[in-house]
This record gives structure tokens, C-alpha cells and sequence, in this order.
């Protein structure tokens, strides 16, 4: 396994993220512990969650199965990078939500309880807060860090402009700061490059991509349908908007001699931007999958190949000034 610095920070990662949005609703809570057992023999030590995951077992739930799964011990918790997210709605009381400095202190304290741990190693807003200024979030931030309850502190669906505010305010403050960005970022949704992802390495903040795989749709959809697979009516329109160029991507990975899934994650660690995609399996078989894409080796012939498949973005102003 690879490791490599989350963003400017000391704190090292694998290439690859383990997702668990799945775990404890979609997956069932011994095969969630299986693939967390898994991960860890494979060198994968870095598990993001959120407060919110559980979905129709609960909210919290997922936050739980990763407690069930500390709580066996073998110094699972000590080498696992924990990451976690606060903003969602935890129930409909007014100020259970956002990112105020009494969300951010009661929604940390129920996250260690649910993952009975006694920290986090980093604490990420899951969405932006524009009726919370940055001063009130690093307040709260720097409290938690004092107590030693949170390590490090990143975002998830930031604007460029809001990442240099985060920061700026933070170092007013004289504290660290953002030191990571989870994006949605893949070979379809490319948006980021405009703006968040210079951003970001001109911060030091390391960018985690989340549906690295376009929801499904570059883990080679097209063969699963002929296949005789039933797609769901919103999906089936999504792969029809796509086809020519899935048509073509496909045929280029079948021509790399590569699973259409692992070329979609490869693509995605050649960036430079990029720290560690997300992978969120719903079982053994999956996460396997994932682990094949950090052996291969994309040449200068394929990504111009794949750029050529699903154009991107320069960095602006270049992309639409002189």
C-alpha cells in the first residue's frame, strides 16, 4: 500500500479511502466489520464516515457499526485514520444541524460516543454553512482540538472561495485550518478543476474525491445491462445521456485490458491534486475491486485518451479568458 500526506499535514494515508455509507443499513454489520478487517490486512487505513449515515437503520447507525468494530480491540482504532463529517440534520430541533459552535461541540460528543472512541482524527464539515461565520466554526474547532477530542479539520463540498475564507480566518487565528476537501470529482464531473482543486494545492489542502465512480456509471454500466441487469428508470436515463462517450470509455478499457471500475479510480490517484478517492463497497467483492485499481498504470497515451472520452477543465481564468 501506498500512504501519502493529507494535504500540508504530517498525518499520512492510504491511496485509497474506505467509504462506509453502506455499513450497517446496505450492509450488514458482521460483513461491514469483515471488509474493515480486510481494509486494514490490505494497509488501508484511512475510514471516512458521517454522522448521518444509517439512512432507513437510523441515523447514526453507521457510526455505530464502526464503535462495534473498535471495541474487538487488536489495536483497530489506533490504526485506522478515522474521518468523520458533521452538518446533516440529526433530528428536527433547530440547532441539531449546520455548523454552529453548539452543533459542532453536542454533534462531536455523539459521534465518539456512537464510535466509542476518544477521538477523531478528522473532523469534516459535510457542507457549507454560508449563516455561520468561519470565526464561531473555528472557535468550536479549537476547543475540540484542546481537548484532544479532534486531530485535524476538514470540508466537503466547498467552493474555492470558501476554502480560502476557512483558511484565511483560521490563520488569523493562528490555527491549522482545512487540511483536506472532499469533491465530487470523476472522469464525468470534472467541475472542480476549474477552480477548487488549484485552490486547494496552493492551500496545502488535500482533495478526497467522492463518487469516484459517477454513481456506477463508469464501472462498466453498459456491459451489466446487456447483461440482462434492471436499472432503475433516473439511472436508465443517466446512462442513456452518457453513451456515446461510456460507448467509447469502455471500448478504451477493454483495449487497456483493465476493469472499467479500476481504470475510473486510476485515472483519479494520477491526479495531482488528489489524496485518496473514496471506494464505498457494498461487499467483500467490491472492495476487492477497488484494491486491483491501485496497480494499474495508466501511460501519457491513455489519460490523453480518457481527456479526450470526457474533456475537463483548465484551471481558471485559462479555461474562458485570454
Amino acid at each position: 500500500m501506498d500512504y501519502t500526506h493529507l494535504g500540508r499535514s504530517g498525518l499520512q494515508v492510504s491511496r485509497l479511502c474506505l467509504g462506509t455509507m453502506n455499513f450497517g443499513w446496505k450492509t450488514e454489520e458482521g460483513d461491514s466489520h469483515a471488509i474493515l478487517d480486510r481494509a486494514l490486512a490490505e494497509g488501508v487505513n484511512f475510514v471516512d464516515t458521517a454522522n448521518v449515515y444509517g439512512f432507513d437503520a437510523g441515523k447514526g447507525r453507521t457510526e455505530e457499526v464502526l464503535g462495534s468494530w473498535f471495541a474487538q480491540g487488536g489495536e483497530r482504532r489506533e490504526r485506522t485514520v478515522l474521518a468523520t463529517k458533521v452538518y446533516g440534520g440529526m433530528s428536527d430541533w433547530p440547532n441539531d444541524t449546520f455548523l454552529s459552535a453548539r452543533n459542532i461541540v453536542r454533534a462531536c460528543e455523539a459521534s465518539l460516543r456512537r464510535m466509542r472512541t476518544d477521538w477523531i482524527d478528522l473532523y469534516q464539515f459535510h457542507h457549507v454553512d454560508l449563516a455561520t461565520p468561519w470565526e464561531e466554526i473555528w472557535q468550536a474547532c479549537e476547543t475540540l482540538v484542546a481537548q484532544g477530542k479532534v486531530l485535524y479539520v476538514g470540508s466537503s463540498n466547498h467552493a474555492a472561495w470558501q476554502l480560502v475564507a476557512a483558511n484565511g480566518a483560521a490563520d488569523r487565528r493562528h490555527f491549522l485550518g482545512l487540511v483536506s476537501e472532499q469533491s465530487h470529482y470523476n472522469l464525468l464531473t470534472r467541475h472542480v478543476e476549474l477552480e477548487v482543486l488549484p485552490a486547494a494545492q496552493h492551500l496545502g489542502i488535500g482533495v478526497i474525491p467522492w463518487s469516484p465512480l459517477a454513481g456506477g456509471l463508469l464501472a462498466g454500466v453498459l456491459g451489466k445491462q446487456d447483461g440482462g441487469r434492471r436499472y432503475e428508470e433516473r439511472q436508465q436515463k443517466r446512462v442513456e445521456r452518457h453513451r456515446p462517450a461510456l460507448e467509447r470509455y469502455e471500448s478504451l478499457c477493454r483495449e487497456v485490458g483493465q476493469d472499467p471500475a479500476d481504470v475510473g479510480l486510476a485515472w483519479l490517484l494520477h491526479q495531482p491534486a488528489v489524496t485518496a478517492p473514496i471506494v464505498g463497497p457494498r461487499t467483500m467483492a467490491q472492495f476487492e475491486g477497488a484494491l486491483r485499481a491501485l496497480e494499474v498504470r495508466l501511460d501519457d497515451e491513455q489519460l490523453a485518451a480518457l481527456d479526450e472520452i470526457f474533456p475537463g477543465y483548465r484551471p481558471a481564468p485559462v479555461e474562458y479568458a485570454w
